[in-house]
């Protein structure tokens, strides 16, 4: 009986031992703290938790009193939650969000205070729903307006993306929410994007595709990095010894996590040794189940535990991953400095109507067709897009958002108390389907008219209204706004083009707007008065398009990319296939992709071959208008490359508006090829009638300096360089001359 009793005893002993949480001291600064986490794990806690356990999930160190560590989808929302071990949404009926627009409208708005709010309020949604890490903001640059994913990235210039990324982190991070900054890097277009090997210069590298990820890492300060799915020399860049060894973690001193996109790692002894430090999707490419135990058999799991107990690995490379994973705990899930999170409050609405109004951008108004003036008028309102859902959708960005006020919807609320008659006429039709994971729209937008009698119908009506405000463009379907596919052609899909023309002939006062994250071919654009280009504006689009319509608000968003004419404008079109969409090498699964237009990207391209696009980089037409004059600096010269320049900006109009002042930069003589100008300070500033501002911008010696490949560094030479501003990359209206000694 005694021997039983001690037998009890000491099993009750080792279960208490094993079961309970190791309190860790909490005044031990966070590096501290990670050592001394990390001594006290074993090997299979320390193998636990760099790899998932879940779709969504990795295993915390229970023992130690770790939670598991929750990520999901951003970057416009969170996502709905899925089942344990499938993509299906797990049926929850607390996990609808606000719906923010999406990061191309963020980024017309050229605003980065409003990117610190969207972050933070994406944060506190994040929070609220129990999650660690969101998986965004995406930073790629927008190479080809056929890019399937290019409405959830920030435009097509290194600089401006660079700008608005940093508060978007900041925001998002000060609710104690890890930010996973996407797709590192060269993710340029979706198309065979797991086979995509990139061949492309050091400088253009440098110039044009990291600045975005630099600036999250070294001046935002994100704590996760997401690996993309494709190659850079020959090695995946969820574990490659170029970006993620040498540039990310060596050169800019990241001390975050590098998280693989799902389905992204592809070999064990890389996974090891090239960067990445957790490891999601496997084996499951993404989307579908791919073995039983699955998890267990990660590269980053049982197998890298086994082949350390054989001894082919020390726990050097594992030890210094843990210590990043636990870094990435002390920073979310064990601070205990984290605020409460908050679920589609009324804030949260504040800040998507304020993203969207600030990020809708009035591209074209000949004879003044906008705003609308609406008393006592007929407005007709056509097309598919006027009525569609766009909040599901799109790939791993589609949301399940609380509500979402279609283009519709917002004009007859804002017009309700109105003498004002609007009718709606179908005019085309789209994609009738409004579903994703399991997370379905509810509408039935089956039609089964012809295109000619859409198109009839709508011009009929259009022949007795005082207005037409037609809302085409894209949706999220495959080959269109969508994760997996590139577009097949800047041209407008559903007939839209026949219909927009057939309106425009019999209706003077047509208005166009533009729902897409893309550029679209526009031959009827010299018969349509009025285009505005739409984005997509999630949760509240309906009211940000009413109130700029009807000039409750005055548009201020300015293009983050150039409006091409066509493809033939573009850079990456003009190398044949092997620059876009690639190359098979032969007898391989891999295809090669040169970026032969290298620096000369978007403006810098259209600059150098003296094209002239449909919409400049940069351009944004408001209701009222503004004059930039007057630049000029207390320097002339400079010898460290820092500059501050001052300009006057004016409001000429009769109604109060927001202006985006650009400085561009030239350099007059240079050992390399260099773009015409470059986009290297901003700012947004709101005028009364009339009123005048002074606005300070300004530049550092980076903003002098081109990727000297010879010594693998930015360089600047002295010389004579040109500033430039004005309120679009084509409408810069003064200059002056500087000297750097």
């Amino acid at each position: 009986m005694k021997y039983r009793i001690t037998l009890f005893l000491s099993a009750f002993s080792l279960l208490l031992q094993a079961q309970t949480p190791v309190y860790l001291d909490p005044s031990k600064g966070i590096e501290d703290r990670v050592e001394d986490a990390l001594s006290r794990m074993t090997l299979a806690e320390k193998i636990d938790v760099i790899h998932a356990q879940s779709k969504f999930s990795s295993a915390g160190v229970k023992r130690l009193g770790f939670p598991d560590f929750w990520t999901d989808d951003g970057p416009h929302g969170v996502r709905p939650d899925v089942l344990w071990d499938e993509w299906e949404q797990a049926g929850q009926t607390n996990d609808s969000c606000v719906a923010f627009p999406a990061l191309t409208c963020l980024a017309a708005t050229w605003h980065p205070q409003l990117s610190s709010l969207y972050g933070r309020a994406l944060g506190e949604e994040a929070l609220y729903r129990g999650k660690g890490m969101i998986l965004g903001p995406g930073v790629n640059i927008y190479r080809t307006p056929l890019g399937g994913r290019n409405f959830e990235y920030m435009g097509e210039d290194p600089y401006l993306t660079s700008r608005m990324v940093i508060p978007y982190v900041q925001g998002l991070q000060s609710c104690g929410v890890a930010s996973c900054v996407k797709h590192y890097c060269l993710n340029n277009d979706e198309e065979y994007r797991h086979q995509v090997n990139v061949i492309i210069s050091d400088r253009a590298l440098h110039e044009i595709y990291l600045p975005g990820f630099e600036a999250a890492v070294k001046e935002g300060k994100a704590w996760g990095i997401m690996g993309a799915y494709n190659l850079y020399k020959d090695e995946h860049n969820c574990h490659n010894q170029y970006t993620l060894n040498k540039i990310l973690k060596q050169d800019w001193g990241f001390d975050g996590v590098v998280v693989s996109d799902w389905g992204g790692a592809h070999d064990l002894d890389q996974a090891v040794r090239n960067g990445l430090d957790m490891e999601f999707g496997t084996w499951t490419d993404g989307l579908t189940m791919g073995a039983t135990n699955a998890y267990d058999n990660y590269y980053l799991s049982k197998g890298y535990q086994k082949a350390i107990l054989e001894g082919r690995y020390t726990t050097k490379e594992l030890d210094e991953k843990v210590r990043r994973v636990l870094r990435l705990f002390f920073r979310t899930t064990m601070n205990r400095q984290r605020p409460y999170g908050f679920l589609c409050s009324e804030e949260h609405y504040v800040t998507a109507r304020l993203v969207a109004g600030e990020g809708i951008v009035l591209l074209q108004n000949d004879r003044n067709v906008l705003p609308i003036q609406p008393k006592g008028k007929k407005i007709l309102v056509v097309g598919e897009n006027a009525i569609k859902m766009m909040t599901v959708g799109g790939g791993s960005s589609s949301l399940k958002a609380q509500h979402e006020i279609s283009p519709l919807q917002g004009l007859q609320e804002r017009l309700k108390a109105s003498d004002c008659q609007i009718e709606f006429a179908r005019g085309y039709v789209g994609d009738v389907g409004g579903s994703y994971n399991g997370v379905t729209t509810g509408q039935d937008l089956k039609d089964d008219r012809s295109p000619e009698e859409l198109i009839n119908e709508a011009v009929e009506k259009a022949k007795t209204a005082d207005y037409v405000v037609i809302f085409g463009g894209l949706n999220k379907s495959d080959y269109q706004d969508c994760e997996g596919h590139d577009r097949k052609t800047m041209d407008l899909p559903y007939n839209q083009d026949k219909l927009i023309t057939a309106l425009a002939s019999v209706n003077k006062q047509t208005i166009y707007v533009n729902i897409s994250g893309n550029a679209v071919s526009m031959p009827w654009r010299k018969q349509v008065p009025a285009i505005v280009q739409g984005w997509f504006l999630g949760s509240e689009a309906g009211i940000g398009l009413a109130d700029v319509l009807l000039g409750k608000t005055n548009p201020s968003g300015h293009l983050p990319f150039t409006w091409y004419e066509n493809l033939s404008q573009v850079g990456a079109h003009s190398f044949g296939e092997a620059a876009f969409p690639g190359i098979w090498r032969e007898g391989k699964k891999i295809i090669d992709e040169e970026y032969k237009e290298g620096i000369y990207v978007g403006y810098r391209w259209t600059d150098m071959k003296k094209l002239k696009p449909a919409f400049a980089f940069g351009h944004g037409l408001s209701y009222t208008t503004f004059k930039v004059s007057n630049l000029r600096s207390d320097f002339d010269e400079t010898t460290d490359g820092n500059m501050t320049f001052k300009v006057d900006v004016t409001n000429t109009g009769d109604c109060t508006g927001a202006d985006v002042v650009q400085l561009y930069i030239s350099d007059v003589k240079c050992s390399v090829d260099r773009p015409v100008k470059e986009l290297k300070a901003f700012r947004k500033v709101m005028l009364k009638p009339g009123e005048t501002k002074t606005i300070t911008l300004s530049t550092d010696k980076r903003a002098l300096s081109f990727w000297d490949e010879a010594t693998g560094g930015w360089k600047a030479e002295p010389g004579e360089f040109i500033a430039w501003a004005g309120d679009s990359s084509d409408h810069l209206t003064c200059k002056m001359k500087f000297t750097l000694k």
